[in-house]
């Protein structure tokens, strides 16, 4: 624990340091170094094969013999830089590990103009990743679950306000198709409201579908991992930008949101694959054999995942119901063994094979 607070301080120095380095460049540098970051940021987001980008003509920082800062000419043939090339598009390859390469590469420069300027184009990228690619969401609070170390259900604070007047609880409508009728908001329901950005809740506590369709709900997460990968990026690009308030924010409130989710996704299809089994097995269609892939989502990956094993062999073998509670309790006890997942994974993974266990006992 002390070695993270320590590394958070040192985080927390080095961001100020590029605060205050970026804030002494005359206006013009800073609006030439914004869009510069501004290409770099959009090609990571888009995945590009390749992207070019130009250092500043010069910069301002401190000299070794000089009290105060002077501006110091970045040499012309350093300026132009471009990354990627036809083999990375043909391979469908993005740029980003070249792409971090070639800016650390930059920034351990010699040459004190070009490693400032290297310096300010990757804390310009990272904070615009943070805080212009990126929506920020509602003030939560999220506390764990038991035998969980991640915070994903959100507290209840009381009374909400009403969704009606905060328009980060509703998605407004253009009204421009009738100039009477100015901006309609559609209100999220209360339990997504209690999330950092409700668009993307699709599952409520008590397992109902939220949106029209589970296809929706899937896309939802996709959102909410783009959401996190991006903030992968930033930290990528300058590790210090974890320092950032923003990004602790935005983070603390996505992770919590993703995981909630994607556990609420996972239980969700148990329950109708368990409504199919049961429908099947009513019509006589299980007695060749069955094979289940059950979901559970994988938080250290951030991902939903499927458990495979099988129920019944292929054959000719009547469908009972205690063929299932035996798969699942065996299923338990290879995963409870498992060494793959980390503990929170693994509790819910077992929960999702309990709740297919139950579903089939008499």
């Amino acid at each position: 624990m002390q070695t993270q607070l320590n590394r958070l301080e040192d985080f927390e120095r080095e961001l100020k340091e590029k605060q205050d380095l970026f804030s002494i460049q005359p206006v013009i540098v800073q609006r030439y170094i914004e869009a510069q970051a501004r290409q770099i940021s959009e090609a990571l987001v888009d995945q590009r094969s390749s992207v070019k980008f130009s250092l500043p003509d010069k910069i301002v920082g401190e000299l070794p013999n000089l009290d105060q800062p002077a501006t110091i000419q970045v040499p012309s043939n350093q300026r132009e830089q471009s990354i990627g090339s036809l083999l990375n598009k043909l391979q469908r390859k993005n740029i980003k590990e070249e792409l971090r390469h070639k800016l650390n590469e930059l920034e351990q420069s010699p040459d004190q103009a070009i490693s400032l300027s290297a310096g300010l184009l990757k804390y310009s990228a990272s904070n615009y990743l943070v805080h212009n690619v990126l929506p920020s969401g509602r003030t939560v609070k999220y506390k764990p679950e038991e035998e969980d170390g991640i915070p994903s259900n959100p507290e209840d604070d009381g009374e909400l306000e009403s969704a009606i007047t905060q328009a980060s609880d509703a998605i407004t409508e253009d009204g421009s198709g009738d100039k009477n009728r100015g901006e309609l908001q559609t209100p999220f329901v209360p339990y997504a409201r209690k999330f950092y950005l409700p668009q993307w809740i699709s599952v409520d506590n008590r397992d109902h579908l939220l949106i029209g369709s589970l296809k929706e709900a899937e896309a939802n997460l996709v959102s909410m991992q783009s959401y996190l990968n991006i903030l992968h990026l930033a930290s990528s690009i300058a590790p210090y930008i974890l320092a950032d308030a923003e990004y602790q924010s935005k983070r603390y409130g996505m992770l919590g949101q993703l995981v909630n989710q994607g556990r609420a996704v996972a239980r969700y299809k148990i329950l109708k694959i368990i409504e199919t089994i049961k429908s099947r097995a009513a019509a006589g269609t299980l007695n060749r054999g069955l094979s289940l892939s059950l979901p559970y989502f994988d938080d250290q990956d951030l991902t939903l995942s499927e458990t495979k094993f099988e129920v019944i062999p292929a054959g000719r073998i009547m469908f009972v119901s205690s063929f299932v509670v035996r798969a699942a309790r065996e299923e338990s006890a290879k995963r409870i063994q498992d060494t793959r997942f980390n503990s929170s994974t693994r509790h819910h993974l077992l929960l999702g094979l309990k709740l297919l266990e139950e579903a089939f006992t008499k």
